[in-house]
């Protein structure tokens, strides 16, 4: 495995991204952090980033709309999706579009779970995020 910077950033309301974020996290070997907490933004340049999050009311939450507009192309090298929606994955194609309109490259993969990941989904968070490690 390369010695590269990653950081792991999501928006939970009910737990479930939280956890998938913490299990990609551990595989990576850094913190998740919400979007809306105070060491969210991303200050030093990072070769990938995991952005997660879930759909609320057709749409992604305004912490994580604020988040993604305060992004710059010059501190994400690239960006991989992933979501615990429990109605659609679009919350992948929402976060995915923010992410390519800020110009920063986004994974084709994406992970997504329906709710809440238990154990078996919570290693396989583990392993998709190493593909990218």
């Amino acid at each position: 495995m390369e010695n590269r910077e990653v950081a792991v950033r999501y928006y939970s309301r009910s737990g479930n991204t939280k956890l998938a974020a913490e299990a990609i996290a551990r595989a990576a070997g850094t913190d998740a952090v919400s979007v809306d907490a105070p060491s969210a933004p991303i200050t030093e340049p990072v070769d990938v980033l995991f952005l997660g999050g879930a759909l609320y009311a057709y749409g992604i939450d305004d912490h994580m709309k604020e988040f993604i507009c305060g992004l710059s192309r010059d501190k994400v090298r690239k960006a991989v999706v992933f979501s615990t929606s429990w109605i659609s994955k679009h919350a992948i194609e929402l976060i995915r579009s923010g992410l390519e309109e800020k110009g920063i490259p986004v994974a084709e993969e994406a992970l997504y779970f329906r709710g809440k990941p238990g154990e078996k989904q919570q290693r396989e968070a583990e392993d998709f995020a190493r593909k990218f490690l």
